[in-house]
């Protein structure tokens, strides 16, 4: 027995050391993290308003019965990567015509209109989850995540940090090729 006990600290130690030599495999990609919600139904979510904001809250009824997929961009005013990925969200909007949807995530609301008014509003709807209990509901493991539901509320692709840099850019609009978003060809 007591040999056991001997071996169950260098037991531990390995499995550790498994998991660092993981975390530093250069093939491993971080942003790709699965989600139990893709091909799925987007989660029940009801989200009011951003107080002193006049864009509308979000529900998962403002996801279904649409005429193409819409983005759903999870983003908060403390959030340093959303910042960074605003403009390029943005400029879709403008530039491509996509519907973007929103979810303020734990924000105070005098933080995000101060935030939007500063860098401009491209979402048509935006929910506040004060409580964080939407992003709970979407599997977010932090902001900003983006997602692409389909015209029937599904789940189509899910895009975890910011959308920055060409790599990104191009890997979120082939997947809004792939969903019907953006014709063929203009993925780039």
């Amino acid at each position: 027995m007591g040999r056991i006990l001997a071996f169950i600290p260098l037991a531990i130690a390995a499995v550790f050391g498994g998991f660092f030599l993981w975390g530093l495999n250069p093939d491993r990609d971080p942003n790709n993290i699965p989600s139990v919600l893709i091909s799925q139904p987007a989660p029940q979510f009801d989200l009011a308003a951003i107080e002193g904001l006049e864009t509308p809250g979000l529900s998962r009824a403002d996801l279904v019965d649409n005429a193409g997929p819409v983005i759903v961009n999870v983003f908060a005013s403390w959030c340093v990567p959303c910042r960074a990925e605003h403009g390029i969200l943005t400029q879709m909007v403008e530039k491509d015509g996509l519907r973007l949807f929103g979810i303020n995530y734990k924000d105070k609301p005098e933080d995000a209109t101060k935030w939007l008014a500063e860098l401009g509003n491209p979402y048509e709807r935006i929910g506040s989850d004060l409580s964080g209990r939407a992003g709970i509901e979407w599997g977010l493991s932090g902001v900003p995540e983006t997602f692409i539901v389909g015209p029937d509320g599904t789940v189509l692709f899910r895009y975890v940090g910011p959308v920055v840099g060409d790599e990104a850019i191009a890997r979120f609009r082939e997947a809004l090729v792939q969903a019907g978003a953006l014709p063929r060809g203009q993925n780039g």
